[in-house]
C-alpha cells in the first residue's frame, strides 16, 4: 500500500475518487420508466373513440408529472454525487453546464409548445406536442450526457428516445400515446437493467 493513500478513521484506505464525475442513473431510469409507463399509458387508454377507461383528464399528465418529477430530483442528486467524487474540475463544470442545458431545453420546449398552440388553430395540438417534444427534449439531453461523459447507455437510450418520440407525431393520437408508452418504457425498461448491471461491474473493478 502506498503510503501516501488517504486512510478512512478506520485505518483503511479511503475510496478512491473518479477522475470523469460518472453519473448513476438507476434511479433515473426508474422513477422516468414508471412516469412513461402509468402516464402515457392511461392516456393511451383513455383516449380515442372507443377508450378502454373512463379516467378523469387530469390524471395521466399528473401521474406522467409525478414521475418525470421523482426523476428529476434522482437525477439531480446522483449528478451532484458525482460532482463530488470527481477530482476533473473539467468534469465538474461540464456537468453544471449540463445542469443548465437541461433548464434552456425545457424553457425552449415550453416556448414552443405555447407559441405554436397560440398562432396554429388545432385544438389537438398541445397533445400532440408535450408528449412527443418532451420525449425529443430529454432524448437530446440524453445524447449530449452520454457524449460528455462517455456513457454509451445513456447516449444510446437518448437516441431511442429522441427517434421513436418524434415519430410518433406521424400515427396521431391516441397511436402516439402507445408509441411512446412501448417504445419509451421499454427501453427505460432495459435501461435499468443494464445500468444496474454496468453499476455492479464498474463497484467490483
Amino acid at each position: 500500500m502506498s503510503l501516501a493513500a488517504p486512510l478512512a478513521p478506520a485505518g483503511r484506505p479511503a475510496p478512491e475518487r473518479s477522475a470523469t464525475g460518472d453519473v448513476a442513473n438507476l434511479g433515473t431510469y426508474v422513477c422516468f420508466g414508471l412516469a412513461y409507463v402509468l402516464g402515457h399509458g392511461s392516456a393511451a387508454l383513455s383516449h380515442g373513440e372507443a377508450p378502454v377507461l373512463d379516467l378523469p383528464g387530469w390524471l395521466p399528465m399528473a401521474l406522467l408529472g409525478g414521475g418525470l418529477a421523482l426523476g428529476t430530483v434522482q437525477a439531480t442528486r446522483a449528478a451532484l454525487r458525482a460532482q463530488r467524487d470527481t477530482t476533473d474540475p473539467a468534469a465538474v463544470r461540464t456537468g453544471q453546464l449540463l445542469g443548465v442545458a437541461w433548464v434552456t431545453a425545457l424553457a425552449a420546449l415550453f416556448l414552443v409548445v405555447t407559441g405554436l398552440s397560440a398562432a396554429v388553430d388545432h385544438p389537438d395540438l398541445p397533445t400532440l406536442l408535450w408528449p412527443t417534444g418532451s420525449g425529443f427534449v430529454v432524448g437530446l439531453m440524453y445524447v449530449a450526457e452520454g457524449a460528455a461523459r462517455r456513457n454509451l447507455l445513456h447516449y444510446t437510450l437518448g437516441t431511442w428516445l429522441a427517434l421513436t418520440s418524434t415519430a410518433a407525431l406521424l400515427v396521431g393520437t391516441p397511436g402516439l400515446y402507445w408509441v411512446i408508452t412501448v417504445a419509451g418504457g421499454g427501453a427505460y425498461a432495459l435501461a435499468t437493467l443494464l445500468e444496474r448491471r454496468r453499476l455492479l461491474a464498474a463497484s467490483r473493478s
